[in-house]
């Protein structure tokens, strides 16, 4: 095996030129991959936060409700009905719903998803919201989500500096009283929560006891599972039950379903893939049929054709290691750019850079079991 890895790569380094558009190729078809899983899993990560940060073991919506983009509210009698079940400690209703927020620098409106909660029960296990539930007991004020999109206006640098920040929602005065921190996601730029109360001053059109989520919390050692379960049999079908995780798998498998984006990012996944293949198929392929004269010399010397196989799938290998690195680099300074950009949550995790590379290699490998059918022609009798 060591006398079979210098020929591979001393092949490989003959043209340097070949050898730096090779690796350049594998570097942006990993870029490309990179990216596209990147926006991929922050697409779903961002649009589950809210989802992931409720305090709570089972949850309630209305069973026309799709997601968060679109829900439908129902009945808070439903949610005060699942207090007869032994296992259930408490219930807690959430509002939620978007409206318009006006800048208040530069006066331009823009889309804000608003939360509803009772301020004397904490059910959202964010930064920002225990400290600050007493501000929300005041009449119009609300917690400002501080990774919210800088079109809303310097409102977050604003409070950081001691001033008294008001701004106009859905046509009322409001102040912010407090920062708290959640983040921005492909359904909401950004975030506002109040109380219940302040919730229907600003909604005037929403009646009161018509709720978006209902947050059950379960007696300790309870089976969340079987309490959601006993549930389903217990409450009327409009109302679906769901288990924490569950509710988190709801939001997760409409933005990979229900909607094109999710489909349009692994779409570019794998046309990452088929660039990259594409492009280490021509340089082996071509790598082969300059040196055609050569293998059909090692074979009638007593090469086998394994040998030769070995020897192709080896540059194979050397080509997506070292293509791999750039294309790593480059995608880690790409996501804090999108991730300064967008406030999106772009992150590079250790699953995913195994993953690419894994996938690195099996494109290479393919290209390399293609190209290799080229060695076939390498007779000797034809050479002499």
């Amino acid at each position: 095996m060591n006398q079979k890895i210098p020929l591979s790569w001393l092949q490989l380094t003959r043209e340097k030129t070949r050898l730096a558009v090779a690796l350049s190729g594998i570097a942006f078809a990993d870029i490309l991959m990179f990216m596209q899983i990147g926006f991929r899993d922050a697409l779903y990560y961002s649009n589950v936060r809210m989802h992931s940060s409720i305090m709570g073991d089972v949850v309630l919506i209305n069973s026309q409700s799709n997601a968060v983009l679109s829900m439908k509210s129902f009945s808070q009698r439903r949610l005060y009905k699942a207090l007869d079940l032994p296992a259930v400690q408490s219930v807690h209703p959430i509002y939620l719903d978007y409206t318009s927020w006006k800048n208040p620098v530069t006066g331009r409106p823009r889309s804000i998803l608003v939360f509803g909660i009772n301020p004397d029960t904490n059910v959202l296990n964010l930064p920002g919201i225990a400290e600050n539930l007493n501000q929300l007991k005041l009449p119009d004020v609300v917690l400002y989500d501080r990774s919210s999109r800088l079109e809303y206006g310097p409102i977050a640098a604003d409070f950081d500096q001691g001033k008294t920040v008001n701004a106009e929602v859905r046509r009322r005065r409001i102040k912010v009283g407090g920062l708290f921190t959640l983040g921005a996601s492909f359904g909401a730029d950004g975030n506002l929560v109040t109380s219940d109360v302040n919730f229907l001053r600003i909604f005037t059109n929403r009646q009161r006891g018509l709720i978006d989520i209902g947050v059950i919390k379960l007696k300790p050692g309870s089976d969340a599972n079987q309490v959601a379960q006993a549930l389903r049999s217990y409450l009327p079908r409009d109302i679906n039950v769901l288990t924490k995780q569950e509710f988190i798998d709801f939001e997760r498998n409409y933005w990979a379903s229900s909607t094109a984006i999710g489909f349009i990012f692994t779409l570019g996944t794998i046309m990452g893939f088929i660039v990259g293949t594409v492009i280490v198929y021509q340089i082996l392929y071509t790598e082969v049929t300059d040196h055609l004269s050569e293998y059909a010399t090692l074979k009638a010397i007593g090469y086998t054709q394994n040998y030769l196989l070995s020897v192709i799938l080896q540059e194979a290998l050397i080509l997506a290691v070292i293509g791999y690195i750039p294309g790593l680099a480059c995608s880690l300074l790409m996501y804090k750019v999108a991730r300064d950009a967008t406030l999106l949550p772009v992150f590079m995790d250790l699953s995913r850079a195994i993953m690419v590379l894994i996938l690195t290699i099996l494109m290479c490998f393919i290209s390399g079991m293609i190209a290799i059918r080229k060695l076939d022609s390498a007779d000797p009798a034809d050479i002499f």
